[in-house]
């Protein structure tokens, strides 16, 4: 078993032995007196100027197997990630600044000679086709032939063998994670704190006084989401009711579409664990995605797609009033 299924479940457990009883919704200022005791101070972290570690990274991509292949998908917040995508996502994750396509990411880093001088972190990628110029799939290396991939449309992300996968010998092998202490790769930018994406992260407060509290103390502290963010979420999507469905389709406390819910491995949208846990990771992607609590928020209710359109907030009613009404309740709390 994943450590990311055995956290779900733990999550889960967590979640059955609880008293989640729904309440009946709350206006806006009951919900301010009920997190009287939570801050939501907001503080900006990023990955450090070290080197990052190749067991961190891989440790890493690891828990996105059996995540959809999606065209196009840049994070887990698309529902999915294709192959430079994944690649692109993961390593940004730990600080190393990678392009967005599998041709560029293959030129980055240094070269290596052969298959037998890789080393787990390097990128391996091949150049399958005429019509363009350059490697055209990615996959991570694992070490003894073995490599993290997001295949094609109709396959998940997977880790296999190379000959199982029938690639053949990679066309180019590039390391693009400093070795040994030296502070960077040609052609690779090392982010530090200062410069990487604004991540925000919660202050260490804690939410207490509403329902479902200690899930939202809990995802809060595994993904670093503010638990006072999550409870007010809760409040604007559901109003606390585990089993709302919207006309849209969302599902549970924290509204969850079933496309989105299925690309977070929650097998149960009306169970409140696993509903506040993928939110929290969903809102976690979002957060270090675009750096600002409002355009993740937008991004959690119009999609991540729509804040990249308009630059930031979209000028939906909808996502607009949503977003400030969460904020309002935020800074009220």
């Amino acid at each position: 078993m994943s450590i990311a299924a055995v956290e779900a479940r733990i999550a889960t457990i967590q979640g059955q032995l609880q008293q989640l009883n729904p309440t009946s919704p709350v206006n806006g200022a009951v919900f301010a007196q009920m997190m009287s005791g939570a801050s939501a101070a907001y503080g900006t972290s990023g990955t450090t100027g070290t080197s990052a570690s190749a067991d961190a990274v891989i440790a890493d991509a690891r828990q996105y197997v059996g995540m959809p292949y999606v065209w196009g998908g840049s994070s887990p917040a698309d529902g999915g990630m294709d192959c430079s995508g994944l690649v692109q996502y993961v390593y940004g994750r730990h600080g190393v600044d990678l392009p967005r396509v599998s041709a560029d990411q293959a030129r980055s880093g240094t070269p290596v000679a052969s298959l037998a001088e890789a080393r787990p972190g390097d990128l391996v990628a091949w150049d399958r086709s005429s019509r363009n110029v350059g490697a055209d799939h990615i996959a991570i290396y694992l070490g003894d032939g073995m490599i993290l991939e997001a295949p094609r449309t109709g396959l998940d992300i997977r880790v296999i063998s190379i000959e199982a996968a029938g690639h053949g010998t990679p066309d180019y092998i590039r390391r693009v994670l400093p070795q040994d202490g030296a502070s960077g790769i040609s052609g690779v930018s090392v982010v530090s704190g200062a410069t990487a994406a604004a991540r925000v992260t919660a202050s260490g407060s804690q939410v207490t006084g509403v329902p479902f509290a200690e899930l939202f103390n809990t995802a809060g502290g595994r993904y670093g989401v503010d638990p006072v963010l999550l409870a007010a979420m809760a409040r604007t999507e559901s109003a606390f009711q585990p089993g709302a469905v919207s006309p849209a389709g969302a599902q549970g406390l924290m509204q969850l579409m079933p496309g989105t819910a299925k690309g977070l491995g929650v097998t149960d949208p009306f169970d409140p664990a696993q509903s506040v846990d993928g939110a929290a990771r969903l809102m976690r992607d979002l957060l270090d995605r675009f750096g600002r609590v409002d355009h993740a928020l937008a991004g959690y209710n119009a999609g991540p797609g729509a804040v990249l359109r308009y630059a930031g907030v979209p000028p939906y009613a909808e996502t607009q009033g949503y977003v400030a009404k969460i904020l309002a309740l935020v800074e009220g709390a």
